[in-house]
């Protein structure tokens, strides 16, 4: 049963990895585009998929479509994320430039990368209370003791307060990397 909650907090704190680096720090990176989602012959297809995305300096980017014929669509998709960005083409390819965040917009997302990671404290808190509800079923059913209960319960709640550790760890690095 701890391996199975073990596994699911581990995808839990992966998943918050994943979706702070789509918080924009004000510095480049291709990460921020993860969400952006290009219609590609009528599919939604993720950026990175139909477009290459290049670092060329700490504030630009540049990102070049395989197909030539999509450039708008990826302009309108850069857009439509809502990332803040203005992107500007020449038929080629498309040039962004990353503005320097204002000390408010700092504040704004230090807020929101601490309302995601709340978010997943209280996933990995609902695994817990899960693994708990199985380990009351498995004692009602006979497969444990009282004192193995006891026991598990421990086991999980250490496990728990483990992963919330991290949870916290990768949240300050977040807000260091956006108050840098």
């Amino acid at each position: 049963m701890a391996f199975d909650a073990k596994a699911k907090m581990e995808k839990t704190v992966e998943s918050l990895k994943n979706e702070l680096n789509t918080i924009r720090t004000g510095r480049a990176s291709a990460s921020i585009f993860d969400k952006v989602r290009v219609d590609y012959y009528g599919n939604k297809s993720p950026l990175n998929q139909v477009a290459t995305i290049s670092i060329p300096e700490a504030r630009s980017v540049v990102i070049s479509p395989f197909d030539k014929s999509l450039i708008s669509e990826i302009e309108k998709a850069i857009q439509v994320a809502d990332l803040g960005l203005n992107p500007s083409n020449d038929g080629k390819v498309i040039r962004i430039s990353i503005p320097a965040l204002t000390a408010d917009r700092r504040k704004e997302l230090v807020k929101q990368s601490k309302g995601i990671a709340e978010n997943y404290r209280t996933t990995i808190r609902n695994i817990r209370r899960d693994g708990n509800d199985d380990l009351k079923k498995q004692q009602k059913g006979g497969e444990l003791t009282e004192d193995q209960l006891k026991t598990e319960t421990d086991k999980l709640q250490k496990l728990t307060d483990s992963y919330i550790a991290e949870i916290n760890k990768v949240e300050e690095a977040k807000e260091k990397e956006i108050l840098a």
